[in-house]
């Protein structure tokens, strides 16, 4: 194991293409995290696991108004544009269920500019968008549970990393979907049926992970909370931290990887790849890294702080400065490479920790494994 990271290196000719020291304005460097606090800029590491989050005394706030329950048509914002259509419709109406959502969409009841649309496209400002009656799913009958039910709910709150009446973050296991998809039947969106409240209201997902990620994932136990939280992710006020393991070891230790992203659509499936500003469908993503520990030059644990949320964003950023995340079947480009002896073979991806404001004031600062972490501890210059 090598010694703590305590500077950056400086460049050097074999520096990744992509990645560079930490350098650049105040607005460009990560931010570590503080619960109850504007999230300060690289500080000392904590001390300590923080304290859960208590909230303020409550103050009357009025619940998001009912879903709608005749045909409108609303305008895309420029806060909206760019948003999945699903996602769109998540932010704009909380309540509803993944599979509702899915159905109106698949059955083409949702329009685009009088146009069909697909749960996948994008949304641009500006579009109006035709949205049918919409409604929550009936609550279910109170009664015993089933063993299922019950398996169900044991399993969920064994996940429970912080919990109070707006908010929930479980730590997700490795290989559990979020939602549902083709083959899909066991999901987070599907088991967390068995918690809904006396109202019939669902906790809702507001943000993703990859089936193969573990780690923090935020749900929320309220409409209020969702639309709140649904708000601090359109807006980056999420801080978000991962920990992998890479093949090789980066250098410099630590870094910033900025490139443009682009989907990129197969024949059995779909990657993002490195694109060119201005090419079609390209987005900027930013992430930083920092090594935790190596072993010899064969791997490398790394923490990484995305800016930016593209999809596989950290994935294809690591492939891209040629240290991929091991076991990644997507993006793992290294030939005639052998997996080290007692590792498993799927993606070394955990989702470390997360702080985002609490709708009623203050900060969640969720951790699923709490250690000392460089990129929280990062130099000014």
């Amino acid at each position: 194991m090598s010694r703590r990271v305590k500077k950056p290196l400086k460049a050097r000719g074999d520096r990744p293409k992509g990645a560079r020291p930490y350098r650049g304005s105040q607005a460009e460097r990560p931010q570590a995290y503080r619960p109850g606090a504007k999230p300060a800029r690289f500080s000392a590491p904590r001390a300590a696991k923080p304290a859960p989050f208590v909230a303020e005394p409550e103050k009357a706030v009025a619940e998001p108004p009912p879903l709608p329950g005749k045909v409108q048509t609303v305008v895309v914002t420029a806060d909206e544009n760019n948003m999945r259509v699903d996602r769109f419709l998540e932010a704009r109406f909380p309540g509803l269920s993944f599979s509702h959502i899915q159905r109106i969409v698949r059955k083409g009841e949702l329009r685009v500019n009088g146009k069909r649309a697909d749960s996948k496209d994008r949304l641009e400002q500006g579009q109006s968008v035709r949205i049918p009656p919409l409604k929550l799913d009936a609550p279910k009958v109170a009664g015993q549970l089933s063993e299922a039910t019950t398996k169900t709910l044991d399993a969920l709150k064994e996940m429970i990393l912080y919990e109070d009446a707006d908010v929930m973050v479980l730590n997700k296991p490795a290989g559990l979907a979020v939602q549902g998809g083709s083959g899909t039947t066991r999901h987070i969106d599907q088991m967390l049926e068995v918690m809904r409240d006396a109202k019939g209201q669902k906790p809702r997902l507001v943000h993703r992970l990859d089936k193969e990620t573990a780690g923090c994932l935020l749900v929320a136990k309220t409409r209020f909370a969702a639309t709140a939280l649904t708000g601090s992710f359109r807006h980056r006020s999420a801080r978000k931290i991962y920990w992998a393991l890479v093949a090789g070891v980066p250098k410099p230790k630590q870094g910033r990887i900025s490139t443009y992203l682009a989907k990129e659509e197969g024949e059995e499936d779909t990657i993002m790849r490195i694109a060119a500003h201005g090419d079609e469908g390209a987005s900027h993503a930013v992430t930083y890294y920092a090594v935790v520990e190596t072993s010899a030059q064969k791997l490398a644990w790394v923490s990484l702080k995305p800016v930016t949320g593209r999809t596989h964003q950290l994935r294809a950023h690591m492939a891209h400065i040629d240290h991929a995340i091991v076991g990644d079947p997507k993006y793992f480009n290294k030939e005639n490479w052998e997996l080290p002896g007692g590792l498993q073979k799927r993606l070394h991806l955990l989702a470390r920790r997360i702080v985002i404001p609490h709708p009623r004031g203050g900060f969640i600062d969720a951790t699923a494994a709490d250690r000392f972490d460089p990129i929280e501890n990062a130099p000014e210059e």
